[in-house]
This record gives structure tokens, sequence and C-alpha cells, in this order.
């Protein structure tokens, strides 16, 4: 989906027809639908597989297949079916689908994909996941996740596992853990066994929620850059910290998603010289976001970007470029608290129209910075 707001990216059918139906739904003044409590993943579509594929590893090809099948759901009335075949002994099934770039697509040519992950280290991954009641013996099912790594080449990990038993029905849960900063590119589900099993497992939703707890800065490979979305003049890489320019105008990166609600995000930017710069919060796209600026003026101050610029707090304040300083933003309902170099600035709310959820920005008007690494995690 092409967009600045970088964890809209990627998407499926599925999820673009529910934004569709429930704008309009809201328009005319009827509540929103919202299946299996709001899982991103819950498959109430007919047909939907919600971009739920085999693996293609060779050690797994050929063991599944995926269909959209009535029934099998706790929540709903449809769920992803998992037609396993022949695992055995270092012969496993894997079903995913992507949160970040697929392989298939780092060397698109023309127009390039532009995205953040949509799945970040500390949040809380959660699927339901039945067992046929034919299946002739059990298996060994668990959760896992794709991260592109140091080469740039994918590395799997893996969540809590448990044996399902013909019949069983279970609900994983798995806070992922931290990775160094890599971008996941995929989520999805392992069956195993130590003998021949084939059957049948359903997933009946598979979602995820909570506040990420991540360092998002400079590491090994180049897909860490590309995890961010580029709305800067030049983004460069060369070495650690990062430096942004922007030749006109103001620039921003960002990184996260609409689904980030509370959080805190902090980074030490360095101005080496700049008409203004800093660190914005709930970003939705280039012209929606809350931002601490320090501008070129002597000033300050906490502005919240709706299309417009408001200037939600301000005061004096005499900066010195090539002085780095470490800028905090919490957002929390309706409530921004900025911290400067550890001391609290400012702490305010806003009432009128607040932008409820977003990624994270380092922003640059007319000139030079550099950052070190980002950190995002949960409300202290």
């Amino acid at each position: 989906l092409p967009t600045a707001d970088g964890g809209r990216g990627i998407t499926d059918a599925v999820a673009e027809t529910y934004h569709i139906v429930n704008a309009a739904r809201i328009l005319n003044k009827q509540e929103p639908d919202i299946p299996k409590g709001g899982a991103r993943f819950h498959f109430e579509l007919p047909g939907s597989v919600q971009g739920f594929l085999p693996d293609p590893s060779p050690q797994t090809s050929g063991t599944v297949t995926v269909e959209n099948v009535r029934g099998n759901s706790r929540r709903g009335e449809r769920s992803l079916g998992m037609r396993y075949h022949q695992v055995s002994c270092g012969r496993t099934a894997r079903v995913g689908t992507a949160t970040f770039m697929p392989e298939d697509t780092l060397k698109m040519g023309g127009y390039g994909l532009v995205c953040s992950p949509t799945l970040y280290p500390g949040q809380i991954v959660r699927a339901g996941i039945a067992a046929d009641a034919k299946n002739k013996q059990p298996v060994e099912c668990r959760l896992y996740i794709k991260t592109y790594g140091e080469h740039d080449k994918l590395a799997i990990s893996y969540g809590p596992e448990r044996v399902m038993e013909p019949g069983d029905t279970h609900e994983f849960r798995w806070h992922v853990p931290e990775n160094g900063g890599y971008p996941i590119a995929e989520v999805g589900i392992e069956i195993s066994s130590t003998v021949r099993a084939d059957g049948s497992l359903y997933l009946d939703f598979l979602t995820w929620d909570g506040p990420p707890d991540a360092i998002l800065g400079h590491t090994k490979g180049t897909l860490w850059k590309r995890a961010w979305v580029d709305g800067m003049d030049h983004f460069e890489t060369g070495g650690d910290p990062f430096r942004l320019i922007q030749d006109e105008g103001t620039g921003l990166v960002i990184q996260g998603t609409r689904e980030w609600t509370d959080y805190r995000v902090t980074a030490a930017i360095r101005p080496h010289m700049a008409a203004a710069f800093g660190l914005a919060a709930r970003v939705q796209g280039m012209r929606r976001y809350y931002a601490l600026v320090m501008s070129d003026e002597n000033r300050i101050a906490l502005v919240k970007m709706l299309n417009t610029e408001t200037v939600l707090a301000k005061k004096p304040l005499n900066w010195t470029a090539g002085k780095e300083f470490e800028i905090s933003l919490q957002v929390e309902g309706s409530r921004i608290r900025v911290e400067l170099d550890g001391e609290v600035l400012f702490d305010e709310e806003d009432m009128e129209d607040p932008l409820t959820g977003g990624g994270i920005g380092i922003l640059c008007k007319e000139g030079r910075i550099s950052v070190a690494a980002v950190h995002v995690g949960p409300v202290t």
C-alpha cells in the first residue's frame, strides 16, 4: 500500500476491505464491524487466506497447503485450514505471512517497496489453533518469526511449543524478544513430528498488540535502513550514528505503525547546522504527528501537525550546534510528556481532535543532524 504511513505498507485485501467498510459504517453512524475482537488475521471472509502461504524452503516444500474453511473457530465462523502431509523427523511444515519486505521484493525494479515492519520486539503475539479430531497422531506446533540479520538473510526464531493432540485447541502467547534492531519479516506456525504425520490444523486467528520495546538504529546489513520510510533528502548511513540532511523545507524519516498508541520514544540527536530539528511520535505520515522541535530562533516547542501546525507549548532555549541532545516523548492517552536531557520540559494534554496512534519520526528542517540509536518502549 503506497503511503508515508509505513505500518500500512504491508497489508492484505481483507484488511483493506474492512478499512473501507468501516469508514462507510462510521459515516452512516453505525458501529464498526470488528471480527474476532479486532484480530489482525481472522479469516472471516470466505476464500481469504490473508497472505498466509506455505514456506518454500527445501526442507518444508510440499508439506502443507492452506485454505479458508468454515468452522473450527471459537471466535467466529471461519478459520485457515492447514493441511500437512508427510511431516516427519527433519521434514517440517510452515505457514507464514509477511510482516515486512519479502525476499522477492528486495530487488524490485522501478518503484521499490517502501514500508515499515508491522511486528516488533516487545509486542505480544497471540494465535488460536485447533487440531482436527480426525488426525491419527499428535504433532508439535509452535509460532515462529523470520528476521533479516546482519547479512540481509532471513533467520528463524521460535516461540513456545505445544503438542497438539487430535481435537485439541490452544491459544499461543509469545512475547517477541529483543533482536538487535533487525526487522522482522514474517510470522507463522511450524508443525513438526518425530514420526510421519498427515492431518489438519486450523488457525482461528493470529494477532499482536502492546507497545514495542526495540532499538531502531544503525546495525549491520542494509535492511534496518529500509525499515524507515525515507522522507528526507539525504539519509546517510556510512557511519554510526546515521546522518540526515534536508536541503529545503522539512523532512522526516518514519518508522512504526498506527497500532502503537501509548509508548515512550527516546533519541540522541546532534544538530550540525539546521533551521530546526526534533523527535516525533504518533506519526501517521509526513503531515500528521506530535513533535518536539528545536529551532534556530532559540525556541523549543511541542507541536501538533495535523495538515497545519499547532503549537501546544513553547519556551525560549539557546542551543549550540554540535551538542548532543537526548529527547524523550511519552504519549499516553491525550497526554504528551516531553523530557530534554532527563528533565521534564512539557506535560500537556491534547483534547481537540487528538492523534491516537502512530509511529515515530526524526525531523530536520534545512540542515544536517546526526542521530544515535532510537529506543521505543512502554510508558514509564
